[in-house]
C-alpha cells in the first residue's frame, strides 16, 4: 500500500510537491526539487 505525502521546501517552508510513498518505509523522504518561491533547486522534506 502506498501513502500520499507532501514535500515542503527546507528554506522557505513552502509546500510545493505531493507524491506517493511506500508505507513500510519509516524514514522521512528527502529530495532535491525546484522551488518556485526560492527560484532554485533546494532540499524538500516530507511533512507530517
Amino acid at each position: 500500500m502506498r501513502k500520499k505525502i507532501v514535500l515542503a521546501c527546507v528554506e522557505c517552508q513552502s509546500r510545493n510537491y505531493s507524491t506517493l510513498k511506500n508505507t513500510s518505509d519509516l524514514n522521512r523522504l528527502e529530495m532535491k526539487k525546484y522551488c518556485k518561491r526560492c527560484g532554485e533547486h533546494t532540499i524538500h522534506r516530507e511533512t507530517k
